[in-house]
């Protein structure tokens, strides 16, 4: 074999390993990055993932266009991660097999589910019902009041935390309105590798998420207005509790 056939010889094959590398590499990086998104969200390859998804506060039976786009969003976090799907409403779970990751739409008017995880792991957190006052809707943490301001400031709350009845992640969202939880989850996907290094651990935290002129800008415009965390786990210093915001 003469040098110059041997020399091109050489150069593809150094090609087809640098590709090959090139390929493995960025598969490889791929897979890092789908295990921490799956990882925040407590989602596992072949554990199934239940969608308990609420009823609009006006329409029983129903839900919100908002919160559909949320049940869509949480879908695809769960399919991308390998996990089999099923969505059952709040009425109807008492009748379902509970050994799955748990995603839980919407707030405790709207969604008994949410009430019983308000009340059993998050007791620091208070809310108002919708009324003429000034702090018509608002969460109570921590003593400090996140109002409700329609279409110019909204939040909505982001817990995640382990069912004592299953030992499997559940991950709460919970706003203001129904735009609110699409606005979190989106905001969730979005940041997830920075909350992940922020919060203390994947496994629990509380986060209140700020939804900005959402009449103007849907859910597009959120970001991190407070790490509750520790306020909304433990146990308050007074006895009396609020009442659910309806969800509009």
């Amino acid at each position: 074999m003469s040098s110059a056939l041997l020399n091109i010889l050489i150069g593809l094959v150094t090609s087809i390993l640098s590709a090959g590398s090139a390929l493995l590499w960025r598969r490889a990086r791929q897979a890092r990055a789908l295990n921490r998104k799956s990882a925040f969200f407590g989602l596992t390859s072949g554990r199934p993932c239940l969608i308990v998804l609420n009823s609009h506060w006006q329409l029983p039976g129903a839900t919100s266009h908002n919160d559909v786009h949320t049940l869509l969003e949480i879908s695809a976090l769960a399919h991308e991660a390998g996990c089999p799907i099923s969505v059952v409403s709040a009425d109807g779970l008492r009748e379902h097999k509970q050994d799955s990751v748990e995603f839980c739409i919407g707030g405790p008017e709207s969604n008994p589910r949410t009430a019983a995880h308000l009340s059993a792991y998050l007791p620091g957190i208070r809310y108002r019902p919708v009324s003429a006052k000034s702090d018509s809707g608002a969460f109570i943490i921590d003593h400090k009041k996140f109002l409700l301001k329609r279409g110019q400031q909204e939040h909505a709350v982001v817990a995640k935390f382990t069912s004592a009845q299953t030992r499997y992640p559940v991950l709460l969202i919970y706003g203001q309105r129904s735009i609110d939880n699409r606005a979190a989850i989106n905001f969730l996907k979005e940041n997830y590798r920075l909350l992940s290094k922020t919060v203390d651990s994947i496994d629990q935290f509380c986060l209140v998420v700020r939804v900005t002129s959402s009449d103007a800008y849907g859910h597009q415009v959120a970001e991190l207005a407070a790490d509750v965390t520790l306020a909304a786990f433990a146990a308050p210093n007074h006895t009396s509790r609020g009442f659910a915001p309806r969800q509009r």
